[in-house]
């Protein structure tokens, strides 16, 4: 019985290895929409900076119902960063009174590359 768990062993190592080196190539996307006082404020500028400072893609730009749309893209840990961020932080003068992520799915590459504004 030993012998053929331990026969085993190289197998599972494998399987193990390439569980953690696909997980770490795992992408997501998700949309977001900021509401409270968001524009006026540099909020689109940061979001930007934030994005592109945590490695993700994507685009910000200002609603006529005056919220922030946008969508992110990138590894889910570093979406996640985002999300505390657009949720919490925003541009020093901006206030955030709450925020909706939809759309979030698991993408196989990146659809948008770099991190704009939209006008």
């Amino acid at each position: 019985m030993f012998l053929s768990v331990l026969a085993m062993f190289p197998f599972l190592l494998v399987f193990l290895v390439l569980s953690v080196t696909m997980s770490g190539n795992k992408l997501a996307s998700v949309d977001f929409e900021v509401f409270g006082n968001v524009q006026g404020v540099c909020f689109r500028m940061y979001t930007e900076d934030q994005g592109r400072s945590l490695g993700l893609s994507g685009w910000v730009k200002n609603t006529r119902q005056g919220t922030v749309i946008g969508q992110i893209q990138g590894h889910p840990d570093r979406i996640n960063d985002m999300k505390l961020w657009l949720k919490n932080v925003g541009s020093p003068s901006s206030r955030i009174d709450r925020t909706v992520f939809s759309n979030e799915r698991d993408i196989s590459k990146l659809e948008i590359h770099g991190f704009s504004t939209r006008y």
